[in-house]
């Protein structure tokens, strides 16, 4: 049997795309016949503190749906401070350090980047001509963080550029989750060898969307990471609430100014706080649309939510630009407005009445995810590579 070893920031318990995202691949490759292990650190997103059941232990193993999951130590920091963000990636890499020192490693190393230390450490360390790192981007750093803000083109910023290019370099196969990012790396690596892996879910479409509407009131929903990046604490305060209600599911470093905002405001805001995966979707049933947001334009991001939402039919409204935007307007799978135009944003849910959001648009989409987002169809293209 073929082993494979995906090193990674963030798995389940942790919740949120990255750790999903990393859980449907991991399934994947074993269900396909792969023997799969996982390192991880011990859990500790989006908090910043190790979770209750893990904390004082410097490793954790068990097997899992059969993979091996091995959780290392790490000081655990989500600060805005960058000092203690960098000693929490630099804690995970010398972890993984004392991990590659005293264990065997498969032929076969998936790594997820960013953080672009950790994979850094990866391919440096476990660089052989008798291995295969397949380095898995799900977005592109440094430039994500320039455009988000987070960096300023200085020393600091071309050192990280030089690590980004470092890892696409030792790479033997990047995997890109969107176009945007696979011709970025083409750009400064012609001949390297790349696949365009989506973050299409591993889950069943649902057979039956709930209508819960007794007014003519539409309910939008968001779901997901309250962080900088989705801008949701802006997005309460820039909607017009006419003839509309906004519900929230999530949590992140937003959670108490939205918490905030809500409780000082008379408003139709409703604050859920974080559910289980599989009750998300069973809520995300009772609403008419769901909002896509991110504050900027971030060049190579695409959210997993588009082909979450899509497989369980629920119409969306994309605010974020980009290859997502032009998803969404390929697909059909609902309205766009442009990115960080609240004022356009707030004409396009004007026009969308909940009598135009009728059964048969929800059947569409749902048809559009099960034969152009198919979670099968494309693992077994990538086992075919790796």
């Amino acid at each position: 049997m073929k082993e494979v070893l995906i090193i990674t920031n963030y798995f389940p318990p942790e919740t949120g795309a990255a750790s999903n995202r990393i859980f449907h691949l991991a399934s994947g490759l074993q269900k396909s016949g792969f023997n799969v292990s996982v390192l991880t650190p011990l859990p500790n997103y989006p908090t910043g503190r190790v979770f209750k059941e893990y904390k004082g232990k410097l490793r954790v193993s068990c097997s899992e749906n059969n993979i091996e999951i091995h959780r290392l130590w790490i000081f655990a920091s989500n600060s805005k401070n960058k000092i203690l963000r960098l000693i929490a990636m630099l804690s995970y890499s010398f972890s993984l350090i004392w991990y590659f020192l005293w264990h065997k490693i498969p032929n076969k190393v998936i790594v997820q980047s960013p953080p672009l230390i950790v994979a850094f450490t990866c391919m440096l360390f476990l660089k052989s001509k008798k291995r295969k790192l397949i380095l898995n981007v799900s977005d592109l750093w440094p430039l994500a963080g320039f455009e988000l803000g987070v960096f300023k083109k200085n020393l600091g910023y071309k050192i990280l550029e030089k690590i980004e290019y470092h890892n696409y370099k030792k790479a033997d196969l990047v995997l890109g989750q969107s176009q945007e990012i696979l011709n970025h790396v083409l750009k400064i690596y012609p001949k390297k060898a790349v696949f365009l892996y989506r973050n299409y879910p591993d889950i069943k479409i649902q057979n039956l969307r709930l209508n819960t509407r007794s007014d003519n009131k539409l309910k939008m929903v968001y779901a997901g990471l309250l962080g900088i990046a989705q801008g949701v604490f802006k997005l309460c305060q820039e909607l017009d609430y006419k003839n509309m209600e906004f519900h929230i599911y999530g949590a992140g470093a937003e959670k108490e100014k939205i918490e905030a905002f809500v409780s000082n405001n008379n408003l139709p805001i409703f604050y859920h706080g974080e559910v289980t995966r599989e009750q998300l979707h069973v809520e995300l049933l009772k609403y008419d649309l769901a909002i896509i947001p991110l504050l900027n334009r971030i060049y190579g991001s695409v959210p997993s939510k588009i082909f979450e939402y899509a497989k369980l039919g629920l119409p969306m409204l994309y605010f974020g630009g980009g290859e997502g935007e032009d998803i969404v307007k390929k697909y059909g799978l609902g309205w766009v407005a442009e990115s960080g135009d609240y004022e356009e944003l707030k004409k396009v849910l004007s026009i969308i009445k909940t009598q135009n959001i009728p059964p048969p648009l929800s059947n569409h989409i749902k048809n559009t995810a099960l034969e152009n987002f198919n979670f099968d169809i494309q693992l077994k293209s990538l086992k075919n590579i790796i």
